[in-house]
């Protein structure tokens, strides 16, 4: 499990996390979203132990990790612009990982090649920008981490290797019960991943939530009745949003599913009709006036 409890870090008296508060359970996949500056980088930084936090706790099953090197070696950070050594190839890499990880395994690293198919004798450098991300996605998968953090990984990735990482990551976490935090700032590209979402922005961590839950506690209505909406039918719903198209009312509702439409039905409506919410809808209400963040989920 990571924990994060009020976590700061300024630059220069700039605040680019400002008290955040996290929490991922073991075995999880969790994606942090946020437009570009909200603080992701910063915080994924400091919960790998490369930053150390101004203020607050960060801690992987209860154990601090700045400068805990028997955390560090069961946790692996894969930031958005990977350095390799110049002129080393995926193979001497692998050697270089192997000395660092003790979960390192080599018998992986060679099942990994068929599914990326690059020639690890071949230095990384003359490889394409989505080629070079491949190999970075295989080295990480071949040290077997127990966490693995990282910062926008799916860029420049193709449909295709893409399908194929997402896939080893789910097998991963499945399997070996890894902990995973994934950033994006598109909620399009990890809905189909995660299990959990943050959305941060201006450094704060400001909606929590299981994407189940999230999807089972918010209902679009569409309703009808003989002589209009009964005032009484909102006072009664937790109602989020509400649109009328002439003699149609559309509501976005709070609430357990089953209870919601014995409410309705207790108006005796024309027509009701439960209609499937997306999860991006599902956040820009979640998110109510709060534009900034509601960047995260339409870009």
């Amino acid at each position: 499990m990571i924990q994060l409890v009020d976590v700061t870090k300024t630059f220069d008296r700039f605040a680019a996390v400002k008290g955040a508060n996290m929490m991922v359970p073991k075995g999880a996949i969790y994606g942090l979203l946020g437009p570009n500056g909200a603080g992701k980088t910063t915080l994924l930084k400091m919960m790998a132990g490369i930053l150390r936090q101004d203020r607050g706790t960060i801690a992987v099953d209860g154990e601090d990790v700045w400068e805990n090197v028997r955390i560090k070696q069961r946790l692996l950070f894969l930031p958005d612009f990977v350095y390799f050594f110049p002129h080393a190839t995926i193979r001497q890499m692998a050697d270089f990982y192997e000395q660092l990880y003790p979960s390192f395994s080599r018998g992986r690293f060679m099942e990994l090649q068929s599914v990326f198919g690059l020639d690890p004798n071949k230095k990384i450098q003359q490889f394409s920008k989505g080629m070079q991300r491949q190999a970075a996605f295989w080295l990480a998968f071949s040290v077997q981490p127990d966490v693995l953090i990282m910062d926008e990984p799916l860029d420049g990735l193709d449909a295709f290797v893409r399908r194929h990482v997402k896939q080893l990551l789910i097998e991963e976490v499945a399997e070996r019960e890894m902990t995973v935090v994934i950033s994006s700032h598109n909620l399009r590209e990890l809905e189909d991943l995660c299990g959990m979402v943050g959305l941060m922005a201006r450094g704060v961590v400001q909606l929590e939530r299981d994407l189940d839950e999230l999807r089972a506690g918010m209902h679009k209505l569409q309703l009808a009745f003989r002589d209009g909406c009964p005032g009484e039918l909102a006072e009664r719903l937790d109602i989020v949003h509400r649109e009328e198209r002439g003699s149609i009312v559309l509501l976005i509702v709070r609430g357990e599913k089953r209870r919601v439409e014995e409410t309705v039905r207790a108006f005796h409506p024309l027509i009701l009709d439960v209609l499937p919410l997306s999860l991006e809808e599902i956040f820009m209400y979640e998110m109510g006036g709060d534009a900034h963040v509601r960047e995260t989920v339409v870009s």
